[in-house]
């Protein structure tokens, strides 16, 4: 039999199938994809072949392949650095929230998460949430990280899940595709997906006053059909996005605004760090290029953990 995962809980996953039947499913042994070493090797969104299991009180299936992926959104094991842990797959586009306060989403996150976006050719919407609660000078901040990342090609919005400010608008741009959901942990993601499909009623948690951050409210990825032709991953908030299994020479590709700049460095492998001539830094001192951008950049060629700045 063949399905698709909606839910995995770590030892069982929620398998549906073409025919809408869901059955209860998990792995026996090791069960290790080859060339990557990650913490889950099956993920939400995977197609896999499974059979029924006969000696079950219930109806259960074990599952004996994964069926290829057209793409995944990956990033480093919180625990074990050597590892990753991939957060969904076979996705047509992702939705990252970002706050100005309440939490603070900082830049650098945003930068490694699009990277990796834009590595696993995946379309990447920046939704600015929260709009209802900023005074006039947040607004502004919010407009100015808009003109930025519209510069560079992202399509931005403005929304506020709680008034439902451009919902429909998001809305509309989910229909027939398979969208993820990601953030930092308290941006109002289920709030918003409350929002798009009030049915649902995910579980939703006020702000920790202590320090200003979400409380995880999701705690395993999962995956939903919605009543509008739609299906959404909702994926566990995340503070930090390691970026991982890149070489330095092709990160600065996954930099849209670099990659056009490329052709005109002096060098063809140029890696806009020491190098005379680079077009790179000459566009970042004519303001050309977000200088927040090319912090972004230095810190994943070093290979720093993401710093909140």
């Amino acid at each position: 039999m063949t399905g698709q995962v909606y839910k995995s809980t770590g030892s069982w996953y929620t398998v549906k199938t073409l025919n809408g039947k869901v059955y209860d499913c998990r792995i026996k042994g090791k069960f290790r994809i080859e060339g990557l070493k990650s913490t889950n090797p099956i993920a939400v969104g995977d197609f896999v072949d499974f059979e029924l299991e006969t000696k079950s009180d219930k109806e259960t299936g074990i599952i004996r392949r994964i069926q290829e992926r057209k793409n995944y959104i990956v990033r480093k094991s919180v625990k074990l650095s050597a590892q990753t842990h991939i957060i969904a797959s076979n996705i047509d586009q992702v939705f990252l929230l970002v706050t100005i306060k309440n939490p603070v989403t900082y830049t650098s996150f945003i930068d490694r998460f699009l990277v990796t976006a834009e590595a696993y050719s995946i379309k990447a919407i920046l939704l600015f949430n929260k709009t209802d609660t900023y005074d006039e000078d947040e607004m502004q901040e919010v407009r100015d990280l808009v003109s930025l990342y519209r510069k560079i090609g992202y399509e931005c919005i403005e929304i506020s899940a709680i008034t439902g400010k451009n919902i429909e608008k998001v809305k509309d741009l989910m229909i027939g595709k398979v969208n993820m959901f990601s953030g930092n942990s308290g941006v109002g993601k289920s709030t918003l997906i409350n929002a798009l499909e009030p049915g649902l009623n995910l579980k939703t948690r006020e702000i920790s006053g202590q320090h200003l951050q979400g409380q995880h409210t999701t705690t395993f990825a999962e995956m939903f059909d919605l009543s509008f032709d739609a299906k959404i991953i909702d994926t566990p908030g995340i503070r930090g996005f390691g970026v991982v299994d890149m070489d330095e020479d092709e990160i600065g590709d996954y930099f849209p605004e670099f990659f056009e700049m490329k052709e005109h460095c002096k060098f063809n492998n140029c890696l806009h760090l020491q190098e005379p001539k680079c077009a790179v830094k000459e566009a970042i001192e004519n303001d050309e290029i977000a200088f927040s951008r090319y912090r972004s950049y230095l810190q994943i060629m070093e290979g720093d953990e993401e710093t909140y700045r």
